[in-house]
């Protein structure tokens, strides 16, 4: 199943998201799902919110064939040293600027069986993984970028969030 990808603007991807409580076959689905729609649009990472689905939880395939299902993600250590890396968004298209992240991570989350998974991430996963969970906490990478490169997009941003308004009807 591909989904509609929400945009900048959308009330979704700003409000609060709740775990989830059992992991049973329609999760399973809903996640099969995102990475269909991930790969169908070359992406590297989707969060349920960016699918309308206020669930803690996310899709991430930062190496080709290798995916991971990430269900109530809990980010245990950061790595002190941080990077800057340009960074794109499926919700807010045509927008690329640089973020400074953590440049590793140590992670612990359930994955689609219900298992426990703890891991340390680094390069583009530990930078996919923390974009991803921003969209669990309503953060979009443009909230993060420097304010002259925020002001830089300002009106792109503005005229993409009255779009969006308008096509949701509000």
């Amino acid at each position: 199943m591909i989904y509609e990808i929400r945009t900048y603007g959308d009330p979704v991807l700003r409000d609060k998201n709740k775990n989830v409580e059992e992991i049973d076959d329609d999760i399973r689905e809903i996640l099969d799902g995102m990475v269909e729609t991930m790969r169908d649009i070359s992406g590297i990472g989707l969060a349920a919110p960016q699918v309308g689905i206020n669930l803690r939880m996310f899709v991430v395939e930062a190496e080709e064939g290798v995916v991971k299902k990430v269900i109530n993600p809990e980010f245990l250590e950061y790595s002190k040293h941080c990077v800057d890396h340009e960074e794109g968004c499926l919700s807010v298209p045509g927008i690329h600027k640089k973020v400074k992240r953590p440049e590793s991570l140590k992670v612990r989350y359930l994955n689609e069986n219900s298992e426990s998974v703890e891991e340390e991430l680094d390069e583009l996963w530990a930078r996919a993984f923390q974009h991803e969970n921003d969209h669990l906490e309503g953060i979009l990478f443009v909230d993060k970028i420097a304010p002259v490169a925020k002001r830089l997009v300002s009106k792109k941003l503005l005229s993409m969030k009255k779009e969006t308004l308008k096509k949701l009807g509000k």
